[in-house]
């Protein structure tokens, strides 16, 4: 049992209280996951790439970044937050940026890369977690989230969500699913690699792999329902884009709301009753196996 949530946000106005109302949607799914957290959150747009670094201890970090940034003759900018750091770099600096950690710094992991998403995962509790990494000062267009209870795994920060494989996607879930090492291995083929046996980054796999090919947020995910066997809610963000989608049988409780100002999304309605005007939106279920999709230029669903 897991507690995933979202926001995508169609009123600028918002914008400077997307950390907030992150958090506090994130702390009201403590009891469907205690164990871990993490949250994904798209910020202003930029013309690199940002990297986000997580290392053993801040410490640890702290020099690594300071290595990597001789390295490179100096980075754009870089942003310490706890046990994670982002770095801005120019987007030719990026594969030199890996090569070097890979090669200098093995216990440095990139959590993800993209213009606009950073994603932040830690063990604990939910609301402690928002807190080490000050999500409630972020500000962004959109973000998504995710608290763990471990039932088939060790409680690690490798296992928390969101998961990323390509730039800036990043999927969060709640199930399981069965095929994930045959997907695994035939994703490995196409050139998808992977940092854990979790099946949640599979998962975010399939979905960059489809993409990569060219077809749509909405089209990978309606082909997922097909290709993907199990259980699962999946709520992803991309650079532009927020999705939803159940799978045909759709045991996992999940609940929408949408406005003229937002679309938010919780694993249950006690996480979305803080959301301003949530009193005069459109409340309802996802229905099974339909994709619901929106993109940031229009805020429209498709």
């Amino acid at each position: 049992m897991c507690g995933i949530v979202g926001l995508f946000l169609k009123n600028p106005k918002l914008e400077p209280q997307l950390g907030t109302l992150l958090a506090d949607m994130l702390k009201t799914m403590t009891d469907r996951g205690p164990d871990s957290a993490g949250f994904a959150v798209y910020g202003s747009d930029g013309t690199g790439v940002k990297l986000t670094l997580r290392g053993p201890d801040a410490k640890t970090l702290a020099g690594a970044v300071s290595g990597l940034e001789a390295a490179l003759g100096g980075v754009v900018g870089t942003t310490a937050r706890d046990t994670h750091t982002v770095i801005a770099l120019e987007a030719d600096q990026e594969t030199a940026a890996r090569d070097w950690l890979s090669a200098n710094a093995p216990c440095i992991d990139v959590v993800s890369a993209g213009k606009r998403m950073e994603i932040y995962k830690e063990t604990g509790l939910p609301e402690n977690v928002a807190k080490r990494f000050d999500l409630s000062k972020m500000t962004g267009t959109h973000g998504i989230g995710h608290t763990r209870m471990a039932t088939e795994s060790a409680v690690t920060t490798n296992g928390a969500h969101p998961f990323s494989t390509g730039l800036d996607e990043c999927l969060v879930h709640n199930g399981s699913l069965s095929n994930h090492n045959d997907m695994r291995r035939r994703l490995q083929h196409e050139g998808i690699t992977f940092a854990t046996k979790n099946d949640t980054e599979v998962a975010a796999g399939y979905l960059s792999w489809r993409m990569r090919e060219g077809a749509s947020l909405k089209d990978a995910l309606e082909s997922s329902l097909t290709d993907l066997d199990g259980f699962f809610t999946f709520v992803v963000g991309t650079e532009t884009g927020f999705a939803v989608v159940r799978d045909p049988i759709a045991c996992k409780p999940a609940v929408m709301a949408e406005t003229d100002d937002y679309v938010a999304f919780g694993s249950e309605y006690r996480a979305l009753i803080g959301l301003p005007g949530i009193d005069k939106a459109r409340v309802f279920e996802p229905e099974p196996a339909r994709v619901y999709a929106w993109e940031r230029q229009t805020g429209e669903r498709h």
